[in-house]
């Protein structure tokens, strides 16, 4: 009988801690297809977060290491650079990579550290029971904002693809979503590119997963799906943002 479809072998057989209908277990379930497909298990460590996925190291069976709140990037430059022949990847939340993580975010990025980004935004933090993220959307009710975010006393939400895009260091830069089919299989393909730059040595490159939290959004499952394509897509466009490689093909 042919085999139309398998767990990856880097995702291990543990039950998920997630919520019901958080999109976490997808991302996991995309990164370690793309470790798979370029055969770099036994060579790649990831770095887990503070966050929702604070016990990611038990769900990858490649070596995992775990990094105070936010220093994910400056722990996988430690690591890739005491260790360049690894394959060194952060998986983080948006608090632990936008809010106490953004200088080390940054400066790994301007530097072109050749590593691999796994941004999760899901627009609140998760975690700590749904207080208003660097992400939450303007109007967004959250626990510290009950009324809706208000952009001129709480700021406007950060980009940060946008944001990276205009740094030299990276190498590439892309925003994808998990709230479909279609989405799914595009979010595949760019984190695979990301390990894949890695692999060739090329630097920098970061892709966000825009997911959903539905119980912290008050959301069922579908509800916050749904959600994801009509308040967080317009406000956090899909698509490449920076891709050196290709960038530099087109010009020659």
């Amino acid at each position: 009988m042919a085999i139309v479809y398998e767990k990856p072998h880097a995702l291990s057989d543990l039950e998920l801690h997630y919520c019901p209908g958080c999109t976490h277990g997808i991302i996991h379930k995309l990164v370690a297809q793309a470790i798979d497909a370029l055969d770099i298990e036994g060579i790649t460590i990831g770095v887990a977060p503070v966050g929702c996925a604070v016990m990611a190291y038990d769900y990858f069976n490649c070596d995992m290491a775990e990094a105070a709140h936010g220093r994910a990037p400056a722990m996988a430059t430690g690591i890739k650079r005491s260790l360049p022949d690894r394959i060194v990847f952060t998986y983080q939340g948006d608090g632990d990579l936008a809010s106490i993580g953004m200088a080390e975010t940054v400066h790994a990025a301007t530097r072109g550290e050749n590593i691999t980004v796994i941004f999760v935004n899901n627009a609140i933090y998760g975690m700590t029971g749904g207080q208003m993220a660097p992400t939450s959307l303007p109007g967004q009710v959250t626990q510290t904002s009950p009324y809706g975010r208000d952009v001129k006393t709480a700021g406007y939400p950060v980009r940060v693809c946008e944001m990276l895009a205009t740094l030299d260091g990276p190498e590439y830069i892309e925003r994808v979503a998990v709230n479909s089919v279609k989405n799914i299989n595009n979010a595949k393909r760019a984190i695979e590119k990301a390990f894949r730059n890695q692999v060739e040595g090329k630097g920098f490159s970061l892709i966000e997963v825009v997911s959903a939290c539905p119980t912290n959004w008050g959301l069922s499952p579908q509800e916050a799906l749904k959600w994801i394509d009509d308040k967080m897509i317009p406000y956090y466009p899909l698509g490449v943002y920076k891709d050196r490689t290709a960038a530099a093909a087109k010009e020659a």
